[in-house]
């Protein structure tokens, strides 16, 4: 964990196989005017994980006990791709903690539905070639204990995400890995929310746009949500 700035406290959540690093561009507009924490996930970056399991409900409670350890209520969330389905996950079970969230390029079921045909194929044809290999290391464990992750999970039924209070921007870039519809359909789902679909962004919308990511985010942090 590393803790950039003074003000209203902002976690920032990575992706898979990520660590803070992805938040380079971020960090520096936010921690302005934010408390801003980034955290590498369980099992991620600096965070050593023994356990054979790890799933998206394991990390939104690591990042709830951490809120708690550090005596904040509630946060301002950022989440991209695997960190974009734990904001989610942590506004589900632990409505009180989040202010509010904007989640870019996050997936509900590990299928050709949520991900782009191409890529979901990758995903299959790379679990075919590799599910029999012997793994030895600690890296190789963990290193395929990630890989399952996003290939077994998540399991999020659209209905569920009613259980989101906070007001939630949705994001998706309209060149992404995750399908527009399926980002749509999100965005649908939660009582409170707005859709941004970043023009000429693949997955990276965070970094490929950064300047027009950094100011519209902030943007939604700052204003009162309006139902249109």
């Amino acid at each position: 964990m590393e803790v950039y700035g003074e003000g209203k406290p902002l976690l920032l959540l990575h992706g898979n196989g990520g660590s803070i690093n992805a938040f380079s561009q971020t960090i520096p507009y936010f921690s302005k005017k934010y408390k801003v924490i980034a955290v590498d996930s369980r099992a991620h970056g600096k965070t050593i994980d023994s356990k054979d399991s790890l799933s998206f409900e394991m990390m939104a409670d690591d990042f709830s006990a951490l809120l708690d350890k550090m005596h904040i209520d509630s946060a301002y969330v950022i989440g991209w791709s695997d960190g974009g389905i734990d904001a989610l996950v942590l506004a589900m079970r632990h409505p009180k903690k989040v202010i509010k969230l904007a989640s870019t390029g996050a997936n509900l079921t590990p299928d050709s539905t949520a991900l782009t045909p191409p890529t979901w194929n990758d995903m299959v044809n790379q679990y075919n070639r590799d599910k029999n290999k012997p793994r030895t290391t600690a890296k190789e464990k963990n290193d395929w204990k990630i890989f399952m992750l996003d290939y077994d999970q998540p399991n999020i039924p659209f209905s569920a995400l009613k259980a989101i209070k906070c007001p939630s921007l949705i994001i998706c870039g309209d060149h992404d890995v995750i399908p527009i519809e399926h980002t749509v359909k999100i965005y649908q789902a939660i009582d409170r929310a707005y859709l941004w679909v970043v023009p000429n962004s693949g997955h990276p919308t965070l970094q490929q746009h950064r300047d027009d990511f950094n100011k519209l985010v902030d943007e939604f942090f700052e204003k009162p949500y309006h139902k249109f």
